[in-house]
């Protein structure tokens, strides 16, 4: 699938508006399926959670301390379509 991410905003409540290359778009509450440990930690502050950025080499959205997320995840939540596997890679 691989739906690059273009824009990414920052809402209350640990929640992200995403824009896809496709034009599909639409807010994630990560508060809902973000565990904050590890790397993730950091984005327990929501003054560092809000310099997500979007990374256009990696097409997904990325904070300084390199916390990034899978776009792949991302786009199912926002558009409702399952993630899709090539078979014939496994």
């Amino acid at each position: 699938m691989l739906k690059d991410i273009i824009a990414a905003r920052p809402l209350d409540n640990y929640r992200l508006h995403l824009r896809f290359e496709d034009g599909a778009e639409g807010t994630v509450d990560l508060a809902q399926t973000l565990r904050f440990r590890g790397v993730f930690e950091p984005l327990r502050d929501p003054a560092f959670f809000a310099q997500v950025r979007v990374d256009p080499e990696l097409g997904t959205v990325t904070w300084p301390n390199g916390a990034d997320l899978d776009p792949d995840v991302l786009y199912a939540e926002v558009t409702g379509e399952p993630i899709a596997f090539d078979e014939t890679a496994v």
